[in-house]
């Protein structure tokens, strides 16, 4: 979906225990991911957040990682294996106009989608390709790197996502990172309701 991504190169780079440091995935998303899950993991790369996703649904949880670029997903899916969770995650290549997620309409309890908001070509696009995919009650979370996203644009990323039926519930501190966690508006006529 994106016209500018991120170099295979430097997904390796991404996906280094050494990150972990200082951006713990497990840390990170622990509060939001539970036993049982459908996650969506949108611009995956090489899955340093997929595979530990996977371990955090169980069994019963599946890991949907999409992601622009065919090698990316290649070497997500060899990770998994070697990790031995193949099983929990599901690998699919989007292309840059469509995720592909129409046959996920209102399945994911929990999406997440880590420095890819500001690759994208039509942001409103992909905020209303993520609403479709997002349960009433599920949760979308959104972190850019404050490298590349000024907190001006990071702001017009959330109008954005608040135009595409999402309302603003928490602001996760996460370092060197804006951070959003955003839920479903439910709309009922002209009423917006808040998904408890």
């Amino acid at each position: 979906m994106a016209e500018r991504v991120c170099p295979v190169w430097v997904g390796y780079l991404l996906a280094s225990p050494v990150r972990k440091l200082f951006q713990n995935p497990k840390k990170i998303l622990a509060p939001y991911v539970k036993d049982g899950m459908k996650v969506l993991d949108i611009g995956c790369a090489m899955g340093f957040f997929s595979l530990p996703l996977a371990q955090m649904i169980g069994s019963n949880g599946k890991v949907i990682c999409v992601d622009v670029q065919e090698k990316m997903i290649k070497s997500l899916e060899k990770r998994a294996q070697k990790a031995g969770l193949a099983n929990r995650i599901e690998t699919r290549i989007c292309h840059h106009n469509s995720l592909g997620l129409d046959d996920l309409k209102e399945k994911i309890d929990f999406a997440f989608a880590s420095a890819v908001v500001h690759e994208v070509p039509d942001a409103h696009t992909f905020f209303s390709q993520i609403y479709e995919t997002i349960k009433p009650t599920g949760t979308f979370f959104v972190v850019e790197p404050k490298g590349h996203v000024s907190e001006k644009d990071f702001e017009i990323t959330i109008s954005i996502a608040e135009q595409n039926g999402f309302n603003v519930i928490d602001s996760p501190k996460i370092g060197r990172s804006h951070n959003v966690l955003l839920e479903k508006n439910v709309r009922i006529g002209s009423l917006s309701l808040k998904c408890e």
